[in-house]
Protein backbone atom coordinates (compact mmCIF):
# COMPACT_ATOMS: atom_id res chain seq x y z
CA UNK A 1 0.00 0.00 0.00
CA UNK A 2 1.52 3.32 -1.08
CA UNK A 3 0.14 5.56 1.65
CA UNK A 4 1.74 8.66 0.16
CA UNK A 5 -0.42 8.54 -2.97
CA UNK A 6 -3.17 5.94 -2.48
CA UNK A 7 -6.49 7.27 -1.16
CA UNK A 8 -8.02 5.98 2.05
CA UNK A 9 -10.45 7.31 4.65
CA UNK A 10 -9.02 10.14 6.76
CA UNK A 11 -10.52 10.91 10.16
CA UNK A 12 -9.84 14.34 11.64
CA UNK A 13 -10.81 14.30 15.30
CA UNK A 14 -12.01 17.22 17.41
CA UNK A 15 -13.95 17.87 20.63
CA UNK A 16 -17.73 17.76 20.78
CA UNK A 17 -19.39 20.91 19.50
CA UNK A 18 -16.61 21.63 17.00
CA UNK A 19 -17.31 19.25 14.04
CA UNK A 20 -19.47 21.90 12.33
CA UNK A 21 -16.51 24.27 12.10
CA UNK A 22 -14.04 21.54 11.26
CA UNK A 23 -16.31 20.45 8.41
CA UNK A 24 -16.39 24.03 7.16
CA UNK A 25 -12.59 24.12 7.18
CA UNK A 26 -12.37 20.89 5.20
CA UNK A 27 -14.83 22.22 2.64
CA UNK A 28 -12.81 25.42 2.19
CA UNK A 29 -9.66 23.33 1.73
CA UNK A 30 -11.36 21.55 -1.16
CA UNK A 31 -12.35 18.21 0.40
CA UNK A 32 -15.76 17.41 -1.09
CA UNK A 33 -16.29 13.91 0.36
CA UNK A 34 -17.01 14.51 4.03
CA UNK A 35 -18.96 12.78 6.78
CA UNK A 36 -19.59 14.71 10.01
CA UNK A 37 -19.38 12.70 13.24
CA UNK A 38 -19.89 13.53 16.91
CA UNK A 39 -16.21 14.18 17.55
CA UNK A 40 -14.64 14.52 14.14
CA UNK A 41 -15.08 14.64 10.38
CA UNK A 42 -14.17 11.88 7.95
CA UNK A 43 -12.88 12.66 4.48
CA UNK A 44 -10.75 10.84 1.93
CA UNK A 45 -7.22 11.28 0.64
CA UNK A 46 -3.62 10.14 0.78
CA UNK A 47 -0.82 10.76 3.23
CA UNK A 48 -0.02 13.91 1.28
CA UNK A 49 -3.52 15.12 2.12
CA UNK A 50 -2.85 14.29 5.76
CA UNK A 51 0.25 16.47 5.59
CA UNK A 52 -1.83 19.30 4.13
CA UNK A 53 -4.50 18.93 6.82
CA UNK A 54 -1.93 18.95 9.61
CA UNK A 55 -0.57 22.17 8.17
CA UNK A 56 -3.86 24.04 7.73
CA UNK A 57 -6.52 22.71 10.12
CA UNK A 58 -7.30 25.04 13.04
CA UNK A 59 -10.10 23.19 14.87
CA UNK A 60 -8.96 19.55 14.67
CA UNK A 61 -6.91 17.52 17.15
CA UNK A 62 -5.49 14.60 15.15
CA UNK A 63 -5.36 13.53 11.51
CA UNK A 64 -5.77 9.75 11.27
CA UNK A 65 -5.20 7.79 8.05
CA UNK A 66 -7.11 4.50 7.99
CA UNK A 67 -4.95 1.44 7.29
CA UNK A 68 -7.43 -1.36 7.86
CA UNK A 69 -10.98 -1.89 9.14
CA UNK A 70 -11.85 -5.38 10.31
CA UNK A 71 -13.94 -7.56 12.65
CA UNK A 72 -12.34 -8.67 15.90
CA UNK A 73 -14.22 -10.51 18.63
CA UNK A 74 -11.21 -10.87 20.91
CA UNK A 75 -7.56 -9.86 21.22
CA UNK A 76 -6.37 -12.98 19.39
CA UNK A 77 -8.26 -11.90 16.27
CA UNK A 78 -7.05 -8.36 16.82
CA UNK A 79 -3.46 -9.63 16.95
CA UNK A 80 -3.79 -11.67 13.74
CA UNK A 81 -5.32 -8.83 11.77
CA UNK A 82 -2.71 -6.33 12.89
CA UNK A 83 0.17 -8.71 12.25
CA UNK A 84 -0.99 -9.25 8.66
CA UNK A 85 -0.31 -5.62 7.74
CA UNK A 86 2.97 -4.78 5.99
CA UNK A 87 4.43 -2.66 8.77
CA UNK A 88 7.88 -2.79 7.23
CA UNK A 89 6.58 -0.33 4.62
CA UNK A 90 5.90 2.31 7.28
CA UNK A 91 8.30 1.70 10.18
CA UNK A 92 12.08 1.36 10.05
CA UNK A 93 13.54 -1.83 11.53
CA UNK A 94 15.61 0.28 13.92
CA UNK A 95 12.83 2.86 14.36
CA UNK A 96 10.35 3.63 17.12
CA UNK A 97 6.56 3.48 17.32
CA UNK A 98 3.78 4.28 19.72
CA UNK A 99 0.25 2.82 20.02
CA UNK A 100 -2.84 4.53 21.45
CA UNK A 101 -6.17 2.74 21.75
CA UNK A 102 -9.79 3.65 22.34
CA UNK A 103 -12.06 0.68 23.11
CA UNK A 104 -15.64 0.25 24.24
CA UNK A 105 -18.04 -2.70 24.57
CA UNK A 106 -15.32 -5.20 23.67
CA UNK A 107 -14.23 -8.48 25.26
CA UNK A 108 -11.44 -6.58 27.03
CA UNK A 109 -11.94 -3.59 29.28
CA UNK A 110 -8.44 -2.15 29.39
CA UNK A 111 -7.36 -0.04 26.42
CA UNK A 112 -3.73 -0.45 27.50
CA UNK A 113 -3.98 -4.21 27.03
CA UNK A 114 -5.49 -3.75 23.56
CA UNK A 115 -2.67 -1.38 22.70
CA UNK A 116 -0.13 -3.91 23.99
CA UNK A 117 -1.53 -6.58 21.68
CA UNK A 118 -1.12 -4.20 18.74
CA UNK A 119 2.49 -3.56 19.77
CA UNK A 120 3.10 -7.31 20.03
CA UNK A 121 1.65 -7.92 16.58
CA UNK A 122 3.84 -5.28 14.96
CA UNK A 123 6.97 -6.37 16.82
CA UNK A 124 6.42 -10.08 16.10
CA UNK A 125 6.07 -9.43 12.38
CA UNK A 126 9.44 -7.67 12.37
CA UNK A 127 11.07 -10.44 14.40
CA UNK A 128 9.74 -13.08 12.02
CA UNK A 129 10.94 -11.22 8.92
CA UNK A 130 14.18 -9.57 10.08
CA UNK A 131 15.01 -11.03 13.50
CA UNK A 132 15.00 -7.47 14.80
CA UNK A 133 12.24 -5.11 15.85
CA UNK A 134 11.73 -1.36 16.32
CA UNK A 135 11.45 0.02 19.85
CA UNK A 136 8.07 1.10 21.20
CA UNK A 137 6.90 3.27 24.05
CA UNK A 138 4.82 6.31 25.04
CA UNK A 139 6.75 9.03 23.20
CA UNK A 140 5.42 10.69 20.03
CA UNK A 141 8.89 10.89 18.49
CA UNK A 142 8.31 8.00 16.07
CA UNK A 143 5.53 6.45 14.02
CA UNK A 144 2.19 6.74 15.85
CA UNK A 145 -0.64 4.20 15.56
CA UNK A 146 -4.20 4.47 16.82
CA UNK A 147 -6.67 1.62 17.42
CA UNK A 148 -10.41 2.33 17.49
CA UNK A 149 -12.38 -0.72 18.68
CA UNK A 150 -16.13 -0.82 19.31
CA UNK A 151 -17.86 -4.18 19.98
CA UNK A 152 -16.52 -6.39 17.16
CA UNK A 153 -15.54 -3.59 14.77
CA UNK A 154 -11.92 -2.41 14.84
CA UNK A 155 -9.99 0.15 12.81
CA UNK A 156 -6.25 0.71 12.87
CA UNK A 157 -5.00 4.16 11.85
CA UNK A 158 -1.74 5.92 11.25
CA UNK A 159 -1.80 8.94 13.55
CA UNK A 160 -0.06 11.40 11.26
CA UNK A 161 -0.12 14.19 13.86
CA UNK A 162 1.68 12.94 16.98
CA UNK A 163 1.35 15.66 19.59
CA UNK A 164 -2.21 17.01 19.18
CA UNK A 165 -2.76 19.95 16.84
CA UNK A 166 -3.86 22.32 19.64
CA UNK A 167 -0.21 22.39 20.67
CA UNK A 168 0.63 25.00 18.07
CA UNK A 169 3.92 25.81 19.74
CA UNK A 170 3.28 29.45 20.61
CA UNK A 171 1.75 29.21 24.07
CA UNK A 172 4.86 28.92 26.20
CA UNK A 173 3.26 31.04 28.93
CA UNK A 174 -0.30 29.71 29.41
CA UNK A 175 -1.10 31.96 32.41
CA UNK A 176 -4.25 30.95 34.32
CA UNK A 177 -6.86 28.46 32.98
CA UNK A 178 -6.23 29.27 29.30
CA UNK A 179 -8.64 28.39 26.51
CA UNK A 180 -7.36 25.61 24.27
CA UNK A 181 -6.20 26.79 20.87
CA UNK A 182 -8.66 24.70 18.83
CA UNK A 183 -11.57 25.81 21.01
CA UNK A 184 -10.51 29.43 20.62
CA UNK A 185 -10.25 28.96 16.86
CA UNK A 186 -13.75 27.45 16.71
CA UNK A 187 -15.19 30.37 18.68
CA UNK A 188 -13.50 32.90 16.41
CA UNK A 189 -14.62 31.04 13.27
CA UNK A 190 -18.21 30.86 14.52
CA UNK A 191 -18.25 34.63 15.01
CA UNK A 192 -17.76 35.25 11.30
CA UNK A 193 -14.43 36.96 11.89
CA UNK A 194 -12.58 35.68 8.79
CA UNK A 195 -15.00 37.47 6.45
CA UNK A 196 -15.18 40.56 8.64
CA UNK A 197 -11.37 40.75 8.69
CA UNK A 198 -11.31 40.88 4.88
CA UNK A 199 -13.64 43.89 5.06
CA UNK A 200 -11.43 45.78 7.49
CA UNK A 201 -13.39 44.99 10.64
CA UNK A 202 -11.91 44.92 14.13
CA UNK A 203 -11.44 42.16 16.71
CA UNK A 204 -11.47 43.33 20.33
CA UNK A 205 -10.59 40.91 23.12
CA UNK A 206 -10.98 42.31 26.63
CA UNK A 207 -10.02 39.91 29.46
CA UNK A 208 -7.52 38.42 27.02
CA UNK A 209 -5.61 36.25 29.52
CA UNK A 210 -2.86 34.41 27.64
CA UNK A 211 -4.09 36.01 24.41
CA UNK A 212 -5.30 32.84 22.68
CA UNK A 213 -8.46 34.33 21.14
CA UNK A 214 -6.63 37.37 19.78
CA UNK A 215 -3.74 35.26 18.47
CA UNK A 216 -6.06 32.84 16.66
CA UNK A 217 -7.96 35.83 15.22
CA UNK A 218 -4.69 37.32 13.97
CA UNK A 219 -3.59 34.03 12.39
CA UNK A 220 -6.90 33.82 10.53
CA UNK A 221 -6.75 37.43 9.34
CA UNK A 222 -3.23 36.83 8.02
CA UNK A 223 -4.21 33.46 6.51
CA UNK A 224 -1.40 31.97 8.55
CA UNK A 225 -1.27 28.17 8.52
CA UNK A 226 -1.17 27.05 12.18
CA UNK A 227 1.06 24.10 11.28
CA UNK A 228 3.85 26.50 10.34
CA UNK A 229 4.33 27.12 14.06
CA UNK A 230 5.21 23.48 14.81
CA UNK A 231 8.56 21.78 14.45
CA UNK A 232 7.42 18.19 14.14
CA UNK A 233 4.61 15.87 13.04
CA UNK A 234 4.42 12.09 13.28
CA UNK A 235 4.18 11.66 9.50
CA UNK A 236 7.80 12.85 9.21
CA UNK A 237 8.93 9.59 10.88
CA UNK A 238 7.36 7.33 8.25
CA UNK A 239 9.51 5.46 5.76
CA UNK A 240 9.34 7.21 2.41
CA UNK A 241 8.68 10.66 3.85
CA UNK A 242 9.60 13.24 1.21
CA UNK A 243 11.25 16.22 2.92
CA UNK A 244 11.48 18.18 -0.33
CA UNK A 245 7.73 17.82 -0.93
CA UNK A 246 7.03 18.99 2.64
CA UNK A 247 9.37 21.96 2.25
CA UNK A 248 7.51 22.96 -0.91
CA UNK A 249 4.21 22.71 0.97
CA UNK A 250 5.57 24.94 3.74
CA UNK A 251 6.82 27.44 1.17
CA UNK A 252 3.42 27.64 -0.50
CA UNK A 253 1.78 28.22 2.89
CA UNK A 254 4.20 31.04 3.64
CA UNK A 255 3.53 32.61 0.22
CA UNK A 256 -0.22 32.48 0.90
CA UNK A 257 0.03 34.68 3.99
CA UNK A 258 -1.41 38.20 3.90
CA UNK A 259 1.17 40.93 4.53
CA UNK A 260 -1.12 43.00 6.73
CA UNK A 261 -4.43 43.11 8.59
CA UNK A 262 -6.90 45.71 7.36
CA UNK A 263 -8.58 46.32 10.69
CA UNK A 264 -7.30 46.37 14.26
CA UNK A 265 -6.91 43.57 16.78
CA UNK A 266 -6.95 44.79 20.38
CA UNK A 267 -6.34 42.65 23.47
CA UNK A 268 -6.53 43.95 27.04
CA UNK A 269 -6.33 42.61 30.58
CA UNK A 270 -6.10 44.13 34.04
CA UNK A 271 -3.41 41.63 35.08
CA UNK A 272 0.17 42.68 34.14
CA UNK A 273 1.32 39.04 34.11
CA UNK A 274 -1.45 38.13 31.67
CA UNK A 275 -0.45 40.93 29.29
CA UNK A 276 3.21 39.92 29.41
CA UNK A 277 2.29 36.27 28.76
CA UNK A 278 0.00 37.25 25.88
CA UNK A 279 2.71 39.43 24.32
CA UNK A 280 5.24 36.59 24.52
CA UNK A 281 2.79 34.10 23.03
CA UNK A 282 1.86 36.47 20.20
CA UNK A 283 5.53 37.02 19.41
CA UNK A 284 6.15 33.26 19.23
CA UNK A 285 3.11 32.91 16.96
CA UNK A 286 4.56 35.53 14.63
CA UNK A 287 1.64 37.94 15.15
CA UNK A 288 3.07 40.19 17.86
CA UNK A 289 3.20 43.18 15.50
CA UNK A 290 -0.46 42.79 14.55
CA UNK A 291 -2.06 42.85 18.02
CA UNK A 292 -2.38 45.98 20.16
CA UNK A 293 -2.03 45.01 23.83
CA UNK A 294 -3.08 47.26 26.69
CA UNK A 295 -3.09 46.92 30.48
CA UNK A 296 -6.51 48.07 31.67
CA UNK A 297 -9.84 46.94 33.02
CA UNK A 298 -12.11 45.43 30.37
CA UNK A 299 -14.49 48.37 30.70
CA UNK A 300 -11.70 50.76 29.65
CA UNK A 301 -10.81 48.85 26.47
CA UNK A 302 -10.64 51.05 23.39
CA UNK A 303 -13.48 50.34 20.97
CA UNK A 304 -12.61 51.73 17.52
CA UNK A 305 -15.18 53.02 15.07
CA UNK A 306 -16.51 50.70 12.40
CA UNK A 307 -17.75 47.11 12.33
CA UNK A 308 -16.17 44.69 14.72
CA UNK A 309 -16.37 41.80 17.13
CA UNK A 310 -15.96 42.08 20.89
CA UNK A 311 -15.28 38.66 22.43
CA UNK A 312 -14.77 37.96 26.14
CA UNK A 313 -13.96 34.77 28.01
CA UNK A 314 -14.67 35.70 31.64
CA UNK A 315 -14.24 33.34 34.57
CA UNK A 316 -17.38 31.31 35.24
CA UNK A 317 -16.98 29.82 38.67
CA UNK A 318 -15.82 26.38 37.61
CA UNK A 319 -12.07 26.76 37.69
CA UNK A 320 -11.56 30.26 39.01
CA UNK A 321 -13.40 32.64 41.28
CA UNK A 322 -16.58 32.30 43.23
CA UNK A 323 -19.95 32.66 41.53
CA UNK A 324 -21.18 35.37 43.87
CA UNK A 325 -18.09 37.47 43.23
CA UNK A 326 -18.57 37.07 39.49
CA UNK A 327 -22.18 38.26 39.36
CA UNK A 328 -21.14 41.91 39.32
CA UNK A 329 -18.55 41.16 36.63
CA UNK A 330 -21.18 39.75 34.28
CA UNK A 331 -23.62 42.58 34.89
CA UNK A 332 -20.73 44.97 34.26
CA UNK A 333 -20.04 43.29 30.92
CA UNK A 334 -23.65 43.93 29.96
CA UNK A 335 -23.24 47.62 30.80
CA UNK A 336 -19.96 47.71 28.85
CA UNK A 337 -21.68 46.26 25.80
CA UNK A 338 -24.58 48.70 25.98
CA UNK A 339 -22.56 51.83 26.72
CA UNK A 340 -19.39 51.36 24.66
CA UNK A 341 -19.88 48.70 21.97
CA UNK A 342 -22.77 49.99 19.90
CA UNK A 343 -22.63 48.83 16.31
CA UNK A 344 -20.45 45.84 17.16
CA UNK A 345 -21.30 42.17 17.68
CA UNK A 346 -20.60 40.98 21.22
CA UNK A 347 -19.67 37.45 22.26
CA UNK A 348 -19.24 35.90 25.69
CA UNK A 349 -17.88 32.40 26.23
CA UNK A 350 -19.08 30.96 29.52
CA UNK A 351 -19.80 27.69 31.25
CA UNK A 352 -22.28 29.19 33.71
CA UNK A 353 -25.78 29.94 32.41
CA UNK A 354 -26.84 31.56 35.68
CA UNK A 355 -24.07 34.12 35.48
CA UNK A 356 -24.88 34.73 31.82
CA UNK A 357 -28.34 35.95 32.81
CA UNK A 358 -26.66 38.81 34.70
CA UNK A 359 -25.58 40.33 31.39
CA UNK A 360 -29.14 41.56 30.92
CA UNK A 361 -29.18 41.50 27.13
CA UNK A 362 -31.11 39.32 24.71
CA UNK A 363 -28.94 36.84 22.90
CA UNK A 364 -28.98 36.55 19.13
CA UNK A 365 -27.58 33.01 19.23
CA UNK A 366 -26.27 30.40 21.68
CA UNK A 367 -23.71 27.89 20.43
CA UNK A 368 -22.69 24.88 22.49
CA UNK A 369 -19.02 24.08 23.02
CA UNK A 370 -17.17 21.90 25.48
CA UNK A 371 -14.23 23.14 27.53
CA UNK A 372 -12.81 19.79 28.69
CA UNK A 373 -15.85 18.24 30.42
CA UNK A 374 -17.65 21.52 31.02
CA UNK A 375 -20.57 22.30 28.73
CA UNK A 376 -20.23 25.93 27.68
CA UNK A 377 -22.04 28.46 25.52
CA UNK A 378 -20.77 31.09 23.13
CA UNK A 379 -23.42 33.78 23.50
CA UNK A 380 -23.86 36.28 20.69
CA UNK A 381 -25.30 39.77 21.19
CA UNK A 382 -26.20 42.23 18.46
CA UNK A 383 -25.21 45.57 19.95
CA UNK A 384 -27.18 48.36 18.35
CA UNK A 385 -25.88 51.90 18.04
CA UNK A 386 -28.59 53.93 19.72
CA UNK A 387 -31.86 52.15 20.50
CA UNK A 388 -33.02 48.99 18.80
CA UNK A 389 -36.09 50.84 17.56
CA UNK A 390 -33.85 53.38 15.79
CA UNK A 391 -31.90 50.49 14.26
Amino acid sequence: MDIFSQEAPILVTCPKGIPEYLDRELEQLGYSRRYVMDAGVQTYGSLKDCMNLNLWIRTGHRVLLELKRFRAFDTDELYREIRSLQWEEFIAKDGYFRVDASIRDTTVTDSRFAGLRVKDAVADRFMEMFDVRPDSGPETTGVCLFLHWRENQATIYLDTTGDPLPRRGYRKRPHTAPMQETLAAACVLSSGWPELAKQGGHFIGPMCGAGTLAIEAALMALNGAPGLLRDDFAFKQLLGFDQEFWDDMLGQAEDAENPEIKGRIIATDHDPEAIEAAKDNARLAGVGDFIEFALCDYSETEIPEGPGIVMLNPEYGQRLGEIQQLESVYSGIGDFFKQHCGGKTGFIFTGNSSLAKRIGLRTKSRKIFWNAKIECRLLEYELYAGTRKQK
